[in-house]
């Protein structure tokens, strides 16, 4: 039953994934209750219920579902949805999330080990989890990865493998990616020089709202350098 309520919630027809979800959580099916949650947070088949989400993500993060224990890391992160702001409590949540194999919160948990964020800065264990989330195709993770890798913290200075990483960022559309793989390749770093192909990137991260990018091109626009 619970692909049959997967099925319909992909399928956007909320109010029989809601009740097939409701049934299955009642019966303690973690994954139900996780999606349940979900779905009271973000009002789909039902009202808006931070209480009744908050409840659900707690129950089914005692029983260690991933998702539950991903989904609650990110309230208690912004101190939103009915818990107050506590980074330890998110980044706990977020390294048991990570353990189980969420690329996301491997991101999160990378960048709190980062940041100093609920946990003790450090880079090397940051560069660890940013490459485990990039091994799964996580496009943040490609590109703060990178980031390390470009400034040598964490992981020995490699401008061969920073290029790699901004790179699969931004063939993934990331923003960020672009707009970091057209710095590398304006500056030279880790590739040949090309400020055409910089310039090229820079459009196409100005064209994803990319602030920096797009303050980049009005500006050359202003001068009369580059025709849109």
């Amino acid at each position: 039953m619970i692909q049959q309520a997967h099925d319909a919630y992909n399928a956007g027809d909320f109010n029989t994934a809601f009740e097939l979800y409701t049934k299955l959580a009642e019966e303690g099916n973690a994954s139900a209750q996780t999606s349940l949650a979900f779905m009271y947070q973000q009002e789909q088949g039902c009202q808006k219920d931070e209480a009744k989400s908050l409840e659900l993500y707690t129950k089914a993060a005692e029983a260690f579902e991933p998702y539950a224990l991903y989904n609650l890391a990110i309230l208690y992160e912004n101190g939103i949805g009915g818990v107050a702001h506590d980074q330890f409590k998110a980044h706990e949540l977020h390294m048991q999330a990570a353990m189980r194999e969420v690329p996301p919160a491997m991101y999160e948990v990378a960048l709190m080990l980062e940041r100093g964020l609920g946990c003790n800065q450090n880079f090397s264990e940051a560069a660890f989890w940013y490459e485990e989330g990039a091994k799964r195709g996580h496009l943040e993770s490609f590109n703060n990865l990178g980031v390390l890798y470009k400034e040598g913290h964490g992981v020995p200075l490699d401008e061969a493998r920073c290029f790699i990483c901004f790179k699969k960022a931004a063939e993934g559309g990331l923003a960020q990616g672009l707009y970091n793989l057209g710095l590398l390749y304006d500056k030279g770093i880790g590739c040949e020089m090309n400020n055409d192909t910089a310039l090229d990137y820079c459009r196409k991260a100005a064209y994803k709202g990319h602030p920096k990018a797009k303050e980049i091109i009005q500006s050359l626009q202003a001068d009369g350098k580059i025709v849109f």
